[in-house]
């Protein structure tokens, strides 16, 4: 299945990704990542360092002719900021929130610019181009992966329906991909408010997967089931500090016979006129459409610094400040969409096996043909 490892720093030269087992034979070009890339680096409150990157990705390997060859790929995208952090000061006053103090523990440093450096958001921006690719290949099973985002800060988006022509007309105005255009505005202005205090906000975002086949995942081993697979590769996006698949949380509130989804059938299929299970149960896909939402926390980054210790005097200071964004969370939910578009190309390459397209579309093709059968 699709392996990948990402490499750089926040400051670096530039951050690097090698994927591994992506299937040969998936038409590839590079405006395919930057289109991701691009919307990663969109949304209102994000900071100035977005205007100066333009991230854009360069294929090293990996393909010929415009086609994937099943051989490792190797994505680069450049930093343009770096020789201006090349001879950086020492940081030792560690930001409450971020991962400074713990990791200088961990790793004997001094320097907390070794720790913030790699721990930073930034290396988002790989995984993203990782999602690109996976993407692509989900796309040539009809697999679409779309979000957006539900809350910042107590603003609620509070439309009643959510569809993927909402979702994707939200995304075209690329401020804050919330597809209550109400809402919206009460975000942002919650977000100039938390800005002029030089503080931050973050909120909620909701994916959302189509097309998904019935049986992907498992229930015979822990590390198989997919909803755990899913919320494993949510969590790994930094600032995620809670996610939930359907009715998520609200199930714990409710009666089981106002939970579980009942099951029908017509001439075609098995199918559910609700899904509160958001796609999955036992850890295996049901042909429904797979929800998940995450909560992000506030970057801890401030412009008004709370205190903190300085690592090598033990005095009371205030933490670093740089520049930051004041709300990512649109961009967080872009890379959301990233990480499980990974996971669920993973979950096909395991069911329908991997090596080739051609090899994927003929399993996939007679998996249909069973399922029609039943």
């Amino acid at each position: 299945m699709i392996r990948y490892l990402t490499a750089g720093e926040s400051h670096g030269e530039a951050l690097i990704t090698i994927v591994d087992s992506f299937p040969s034979g998936i038409e590839l070009n590079e405006g395919d990542i930057d289109t991701e890339l691009h919307r990663r680096q969109g949304g209102y409150g994000r900071s100035r360092r977005m205007k100066i990157e333009k991230d854009s990705a360069k294929v090293l390997s990996g393909t010929r002719g415009g086609k994937t060859t099943g051989s490792p790929i190797t994505i680069i995208i450049s930093n343009k900021d770096w020789k201006n952090w090349k001879e950086e000061e020492k940081i030792t006053a560690p930001r409450p929130g971020h991962a400074d103090l713990s990791g200088a523990i961990k790793y004997g440093e001094a320097d907390l610019r070794n720790v913030s450096e790699r721990a930073s958001a930034r290396e988002t921006a790989a995984r993203t181009a990782v999602g690109a690719l996976a993407k692509t290949l989900l796309r040539e099973f009809g697999i679409s992966v779309l979000s957006h985002v539900i809350s910042i800060g107590g603003v609620r988006a509070r439309a009643a329906k959510v569809t993927p022509e909402k979702i994707i007309e939200a995304q075209k105005r690329a401020l804050l991909s919330c597809i209550d255009p109400a809402a919206e505005e009460l975000m942002i202005a919650e977000i100039d408010k938390a800005a002029a205090k030089g503080d931050s906000l973050g909120g909620v975002f909701e994916i959302i997967v189509r097309g998904v086949p019935i049986g992907l995942g498992s229930y015979a081993h822990w590390d198989r089931r997919l909803d755990g697979r899913l919320s494993q590769a949510v969590m790994s996006i930094q600032a995620i500090k809670g996610v939930e698949i359907g009715l998520g949380f609200d199930a714990a509130r409710k009666v089981g016979s106002k939970v579980h989804d009942e099951i029908f059938y017509n001439k075609h299929s098995f199918y559910r006129k609700t899904n509160n299970a958001g796609g999955i149960e036992g850890g295996v896909t049901n042909g429904e459409q797979i929800i998940i939402r995450a909560a992000m926390k506030p970057i801890p980054t401030l412009q008004t610094p709370l205190k903190t210790v300085d690592i090598i005097t033990k005095k009371t200071v205030t933490a670093t400040k740089e520049r930051a964004d004041v709300c990512a969370v649109p961009a967080a939910s872009v890379v959301g969409e990233a990480v499980i578009a990974i996971e669920i190309a993973r979950a096909m390459q395991d069911k329908f096996g991997g090596d080739a397209l051609g090899e994927m579309k003929r399993n996939y093709v007679s998996y249909q043909d069973y399922i029609r059968e039943l």
